[in-house]
């Protein structure tokens, strides 16, 4: 299906959000987009709402399950304006939201659906789940000058850290800001407000809930990244974005030679290696 834009969408487009868990796929180049789209739909979404501009090339063998939303994603507010407005068409809807060349990863998720996942996670009495974005990055930039590479991804094994949340006032309760990867080996060419790995990727929708501009949500319990009184599920997005502007932003692209460090190994792709790195959680989840 296709929508002319994001308020057709909401108005004709209700069907595809009723039987969740939906993926929003934010579209901003037209790399790896195929792929993204294959790698959620293979986790089990039920349906997968993609957000792109009218000129991004679209797969040919088009899934039913796929909904297309002409949607320029680089506009100002574009995130929030698409993100808030499935909530409020979506109530009580599980949704994940990410970006192309973005791969969602949980434990055990080579033999679990995404389904199961959030089954237990409710059961659990939560109602989102923090993941962390994981910044991947080819090893070899000369081979691959975008720094995109799946064959070739590399991430960071250490380097990642946590500082409590302060509100200005006092600290947050159960929250963290969380800090790694490219975005801070490089922070030199990244704005402050943008250095961040922590995101609630995956969350169920509820009236008055809202995405904010810097990936938390108006709801408190919402950010936080487990219950009172245990460890929770969390997940990773596998992302090739950082890497992707660094090495197209005029300011950092002619500094950076090469993203690999004594720190860097090569991703196999599974939810093992990320446990086994303390990049995921499984909390109680067997």
């Amino acid at each position: 299906m296709h929508y002319p834009d994001l308020t057709s969408f909401l108005r004709d487009g209700k069907a595809a959000l009723s039987n969740g868990p939906v993926g929003l796929i934010m579209v901003e180049d037209d790399i790896e987009v195929t792929s993204t789209i294959t790698h959620h739909l293979n986790l089990g979404f039920r349906a997968l709402v993609v957000f792109a501009a009218k000129d991004i090339p679209q797969p040919n063998d088009q899934d039913s399950r796929v909904h297309w939303v002409f949607h320029d994603m680089t506009e100002d507010a574009a995130l929030e304006r698409a993100v808030n407005g499935v909530i409020a068409a979506a109530p009580d809807t599980w949704l994940y939201y990410g970006y192309n060349a973005e791969y969602l990863h949980f434990p055990f998720c080579e033999d679990r659906t995404i389904g199961e996942l959030l089954t237990f996670h409710a059961e659990e009495r939560r109602a989102a789940m923090l993941t962390y974005v994981i910044d991947l990055y080819a090893g070899d930039l000369e081979q691959h000058p975008s720094a995109v590479a799946q064959e070739d991804a590399h991430l960071d094994t250490t380097g990642y850290y946590a500082l409590a949340r302060w509100n200005g006032t006092d600290y947050e309760e159960r929250q963290l800001d969380f800090f790694g990867g490219l975005r801070w080996r490089f922070e030199e060419h990244i704005p402050w407000t943008r250095r961040r790995i922590d995101r609630i990727g995956l969350f169920r929708a509820r009236q008055g809930l809202e995405l904010q501009p810097d990936h938390t949500f108006n709801i408190a319990e919402f950010n936080t990244y487990a219950c009172p009184w245990h460890n929770n599920l969390t997940a990773a997005i596998c992302s090739f974005r950082t890497a992707k502007a660094l090495k197209r932003n005029p300011g950092s692209r002619g500094a950076i030679r090469n993203f690999k460090w004594r720190g860097s190994t090569k991703f196999d792709w599974t939810s093992t290696q990320l446990m086994d790195l303390g990049l995921i959680e499984p909390g109680q989840w067997f």
